[in-house]
């Protein structure tokens, strides 16, 4: 009986793969937002003002930003909970495929946050005028927040790897 409930459990790891193929989906849609954003501004390049374009642009650096990010866990993820990928010979392997464990998985995702997060409170700064104080003040507070947490979950993960934790 332990035997069956062991390798059922062990089989049910499965159930994640049409999990990560939504990622890939998901990736898809960031795509086609990605250039339906550059296909609104380039009838307005020689209009726009150089603070709204810098606005655009940083919105499409956050786009690619979450896609790396989706890229990231949709690989990662596969290979750490489900099986690893056989990538035939001839194919390009990224670089860092099998050689993240899930620890340094959720320490990068941590690390895209926080990179994501300071592209948006960019952005709000860049409109700063527009943004009552308090609302300033809470995207800054929920920014350094998710700064501490990506140096706490970092900070433990070295400790870990330590064996001082």
């Amino acid at each position: 009986m332990e035997r069956f409930f062991e390798n059922a459990m062990y089989a049910a790891r499965w159930l994640l793969a049409p999990v990560y193929f939504g990622l890939s989906l998901a990736l898809l849609a960031l795509t086609v937002k990605f250039f339906q954003e550059i296909l609104h501004v380039l009838p307005n390049i020689f209009s726009i003002a150089e603070a709204d374009l810098i606005l655009v642009l940083l919105s499409l650096v956050d786009m690619a930003l979450v896609g790396g990010l989706l890229v990231m866990v949709m690989f990662s993820g596969y290979e750490n909970f489900v099986s690893t990928l056989n990538i035939s010979e001839g194919k390009e392997k990224l670089s860092w495929l099998g050689k993240m464990d899930a620890g340094s998985l959720k320490n990068k995702v941590a690390a895209s946050i926080v990179a994501i997060s300071s592209i948006h409170l960019l952005r709000v700064f860049m409109d700063a005028k527009n943004v009552p104080d308090n609302k300033l003040m809470w995207y800054v507070i929920i920014h350094l927040t998710f700064v501490l947490s990506a140096f706490a979950m970092g900070y433990l993960d070295k400790l870990s790897r330590q064996g001082k934790y």
